[in-house]
């Protein structure tokens, strides 16, 4: 009797094992989908660094212009990378650009608005050292 019950036993634990195992493992690589919206791109304060510029965005590497958004997929307990880049044009380019990796589970029921601000510094002439300041929005909602 004695040996029937550890044999059942140990069956039941190893049910169980894989039972709540598999549960974790499901539950830790869920992928859910998520809506970005790159909703603009502003010139927050230039100090004589140009007037010519060229911007850029992506989200997870696809890039996006202004208005527009991308799907993504992330699992839980991943992050969606967002990149801003700003070009002051001339004969000798200036350049900024930022980057974020926001983590899925800071994004509200709601939706959440993530900013990255780019700074670009002029590098020759006689406003060399002066900055311009863009801050890029970016709106990242779960999809329902």
């Amino acid at each position: 009797m004695n040996r029937v019950w550890t044999k059942a036993s140990a069956i039941l634990l190893v049910v169980i094992s894989l039972i709540f195992n598999g549960t974790y493992a499901l539950a830790a690589s869920a992928t859910s989908t998520y809506i970005v919206t790159f909703q603009q791109a502003t010139l927050v304060s230039n100090d004589h660094v140009g007037n010519n510029w060229a911007i850029a965005a992506q989200v997870a590497g696809q890039s996006i212009s202004e208005g527009n958004n991308v799907k993504v997929k992330a699992k839980s307990g991943g992050s969606i990378k967002l990149y801003a880049y700003a070009e002051e044009q001339d004969k000798i380019p200036d350049v900024g650009e930022a980057t974020k990796n926001v983590k899925v589970s800071s994004v509200s029921s709601k939706g959440s608005t993530v900013k990255l601000r780019v700074t670009v510094t002029e590098n020759r002439g006689r406003y060399s050292g002066h900055q311009a300041v863009w801050e890029f929005t970016y709106k990242i909602k779960k999809q329902s």
